[in-house]
């Protein structure tokens, strides 16, 4: 009798800017882990104050040994200035230096839109809300890792 893979420990990290937006982002990546067996315990759900204070609190959960993975959610407005550029710019690439520094999956679930209604459509509750998409992305690429690793 073989038994079942122990489902790996992950967290979700998720910005309490825009929270209309990101609380529909953070029921999508608990809607998708909970349909791939995957617990994800409210001890486990970090608030940052914002998108750029994500990758810290990231690369921080990844050297931590506690995780497998880290699911990142957070909503980025365009408005009237250049705030929007440097703060996606900021997000994207310290997300991006964290996973390569760590080699755990850190998922970019991070909205960057132009509008209020583009970011509202892409945290609704179907199918195409990219916390779902995040979650899905971050279990299958530590399976991709784990694969790999068994090659």
């Amino acid at each position: 009798m073989t038994s079942s893979p122990t489902p790996p420990r992950l967290a979700v990290i998720v910005s309490r800017f825009n929270p209309e937006v990101t609380e529909g982002l953070l029921t999508g990546a608990r809607g998708e882990l909970e349909e791939r067996g995957v617990p994800l315990l409210d001890t486990d759900v970090f608030h940052a104050p914002g998108a750029f204070e994500i990758p810290l609190l990231a690369q921080t959960l990844a050297k931590s040994g506690r995780y497998a993975g880290v699911i990142c959610l957070g909503c980025v407005i365009k408005g009237d200035t250049a705030h929007f550029e440097f703060i996606s710019l900021g997000a994207a690439t310290g997300l991006m230096q964290a996973t390569l520094a760590t080699g755990v999956p850190i998922t970019f679930g991070i909205l960057t839109t132009y509008t209020d209604e583009q970011a509202l459509i892409r945290s609704r509750n179907d199918a195409a809300n990219k916390g779902r998409e995040a979650a899905a992305a971050c279990v299958e690429a530590l399976a991709t890792l784990e694969k790999i690793k068994a090659a």
